[in-house]
């Protein structure tokens, strides 16, 4: 494969590999960058099971996947991250499901979205892009140590986003219950919460062989982008060097999460943040990729799981 960048699509990373044997969940999986990421480790062989919240777009997603005739196996189950209840309901079901899950990437989420609360009352894009992965994973956690033990690496992958130099992680009001809602500030912070998990995660795990990966997939026109209208557009662009933003096709924005996955080059390693198939460098002004260090800040990173943990009523990874 050329060096990988920012026009790597996901058969260049897939190409070659056999993930046989191997079983992978992509939550979000029912179209744009979930649906490629589930085709592509499923051509290599993968068992792969497609999680979304809408039962129809999950069915066609499948469908339209079980056409390609690709070699892995095919599953799905539904999932809403934004009902914490439904979510545990989802874990039982996989882990009766899977007893070893090798790779779980954390695809799903809102972006931009109105004001908005998950059923349990938190705000809609840190409720749904955080906290809800935040719980499957750890409920989770049983089946991905199982997998490590038989491979001797499981792998979590959390899709992050350059959005998150949007905003770093309020600790005194995340909900927006005193501050006025800002969509874009409240988006950023649920991404930095992304990142911040994966650090987190990768910390209490690493030693059970389940590495954690934060990865920033690339401007891509998806479903992701439903909320945004032409006065959004002009002020993300306005974010990047010269005003300008590039976008990605959706298999090159695919990418980074199949590279994440099952890249030999990131084996025993964690914690990291990842675009265009490769380790980010430290974000500057003068650049439009690149990861904030408080992203990555391992104070805050253990502050998010003390919090997440308050917030979900349950103890995780204590030994």
């Amino acid at each position: 494969m050329p060096n990988p960048g920012f026009e790597t699509t996901t058969s260049d990373i897939i190409s070659g590999q056999s993930l046989v044997g191997k079983v992978a969940l992509v939550t979000g999986a029912s179209a744009g960058l979930g649906i490629e990421t589930a085709r592509s480790l499923a051509s290599a062989g993968a068992t792969v099971y497609l999680l979304a919240r809408d039962r129809r777009k999950l069915d066609a997603a499948v469908s339209t996947l079980q056409a390609e005739s690709l070699a892995g196996q095919l599953e799905c189950a539904l999932l809403d991250l934004a009902d914490l209840d439904q979510v545990r309901t989802a874990a039982t079901g996989l882990l009766a499901a899977c007893p070893r899950i090798d790779l779980l990437i954390n695809n799903a989420g809102v972006m931009a979205c109105p004001q908005g609360a998950t059923a349990q009352g938190h705000e809609l894009q840190l409720g749904t892009n955080h906290l809800g992965h935040f719980l499957l994973t750890c409920l989770l956690l049983p089946a991905l140590r199982a997998a490590a033990q038989v491979s001797g690496e499981a792998r979590v992958i959390n899709l992050s986003s350059a959005g998150h130099r949007f905003a770093g992680m309020d600790f005194d009001d995340p909900d927006y219950q005193r501050r006025p809602y800002d969509k874009w500030q409240a988006y950023g912070q649920s991404k930095t919460a992304n990142a911040l998990f994966s650090v987190g995660l990768d910390a209490r795990t690493r030693a059970d062989g389940i590495r954690a990966f934060a990865v920033h997939p690339g401007a891509i026109m998806t479903e992701l982008g439903r909320h945004m209208n032409d006065d959004d557009m002009k002020q993300v662009a306005a974010s990047f060097p010269g005003g300008k933003m590039r976008f990605k096709s959706i298999p090159q924005g695919a990418a980074t999460s199949v590279w994440a996955a099952t890249s030999s080059e990131l084996a025993g390693r964690g914690g990291l943040y990842l675009e265009d198939c490769q380790i980010a460098e430290a974000a500057t002004a003068d650049r439009a990729g690149g990861v904030e260090s408080y992203a990555l800040d391992t104070a805050m990173a253990d502050r998010l799981w003390q919090l997440s943990q308050q917030w979900v009523g349950q103890t995780f990874c204590t030994n």
